[in-house]
Parts: C-alpha cells; structure tokens; sequence
C-alpha cells in the first residue's frame, strides 16, 4: 500500500478524467542502471523485480484493469548465455516468491507469448501460478514472456486458417491474437527513452497513447506512473477521425 500522499494522487487521478483501462509497459534500461553503478547486469533486473511490485501494487489499487509487461522477448534468447540463465533463474524466484502476495491482492495472472520456449522449471511454476491467481477478480497482470509482435500475427494467421468458417474481419482476427478477450492497451509506457515498439504488440498498439520517459526502470516509480496518467488524461484520443 502507497503513502497517504498516494491515496491522494489515486483520488485525484480517478476524479480527472478517465483511467486506462489497459496500461502497457516496455520496461527498459536496468543493463544500463546497473553498468552506472558498476553492477553486473542481474542487478538491474533484481532491481526492476521491486519496481514491477510496486508499479502491480499501485495499479490495483487505482482500479486499473490490465497491465501488461514487456516482460522476456523471443529476441532476448539471442543474448549472452550466462545473462538469460540468470533471468530465467530470476524468474522462477520472483514467481514463487511473489505468487501469495497476488493472491492477497486480488491479481489475477496471466501470459502471452511461447511459453513453451521457457526452461521446465519457471514454465511449470508460471503455470501453477496462473492456476492459483485464476479466481482472481481484481488487476490482471498480463506478463510477455518469449514474446514477439510479428511472431503473434503469424501465430494468430494460422489460428483463423484453421477456422474457414469465420468471416475476416478485425474482430475475428483480434479474437486469435494471444490478446484475446482482453481490451487494447489505452497507455503504452517506455522506460529508459527509446523511441520504439521493439517488436511489441504491433495489432494491439495501433491506437495507443504513448508516453516516453528517460527514466531507467529501476527508477520508475509509481510517482512517476501518476505523471503518464496524469500525460494520457489530458490527451484526446481520436482514434484517427478529425477534431471537432
């Protein structure tokens, strides 16, 4: 739970204007925080893990719907051998450390991506994660994991192909993305200050608002959450029709 001074930013925020149903976040720069302090890279990530409770925590409690992270690309298998058996190590800990703190929350897991890439152990204890979070009626907490924007709209192709009967429209479609059932993002939040989707929920992002910041995500604070709120609040969202 955040301070008193929390509390009132929520109340504010909920009083504003609209809250985003769906916030999105590519969660960069903990190499980078961790080089600046002379940390190997794990460091970073373990620091990233205290972010990502805090920013799951605040989210709850603002009544968003879903959040997704930007959790392990199919693109990050690609890096040094020893760095993605630290992270999937990493990831095994903070699911079975973190799974009862959830469930008191009311967050409800879940995944998107090849979750058949994972290694036996953090895939087997996702999944009974999943399984413990699912009556869950709170935040959804949607992970990426072996995720990639192209490989999904590939993967949703074949999905339709095997189903002839359906008309092609976006619906259909839309209902054989891995993202099935849940809202398009309204708030996508890149850390760290690059300028680009990185192979992220390429169908899913076609209409949201994005908001960049140079903070690294170890840093990331859910003060600094409120301001891409407070930034999307003030926005009009034309969906592409012309201004009145």
């Amino acid at each position: 739970m955040g301070s008193s001074e929390d509390t009132l930013q929520q109340q504010r925020l909920k009083e504003s204007g609209e809250l985003p149903r769906h916030i999105a976040m590519i969660m960069d720069g903990n190499g980078r925080w961790a080089r600046q302090r002379g940390l190997p890279r794990v460091a970073g990530h373990r620091a990233g893990i205290k972010t990502v409770r805090d920013i799951v925590a605040a989210c709850g409690e603002l009544g968003v719907q879903v959040l997704t992270l930007y959790t392990f690309s199919r693109e990050n298998w690609e890096r040094p051998r020893m760095e993605v058996a630290a992270l999937m190590r990493l990831l095994l800990q903070t699911i079975e450390r973190e799974v009862d703190d959830l469930i008191a929350k009311n967050v409800h897991l879940k995944a998107i991506g090849r979750l058949e890439d994972l290694p036996a152990a953090p895939r087997e204890a996702f999944e009974r994660a999943v399984k413990r979070t699912a009556s869950n009626t709170g935040l959804t907490l949607n992970l990426a994991l072996s995720y990639g924007g192209r490989q999904e709209i590939l993967d949703a192709v074949v999905t339709f192909m095997e189903n002839p009967a359906l008309p092609l429209t976006e619906e259909t479609f839309g209902n054989c993305l891995y993202t099935a059932g849940l809202p398009d993002p309204d708030l996508l939040v890149r850390t760290s200050g690059e300028l680009r989707l990185s192979n992220f929920l390429l169908w899913q992002l076609a209409y949201t608002e994005l908001y960049i910041t140079d903070v690294r995500w170890p840093d990331f604070s859910r003060r600094e959450l409120y301001r891409a709120i407070e930034a999307y609040q003030k926005r009009e969202r034309r969906y592409g029709r012309l201004q009145r």
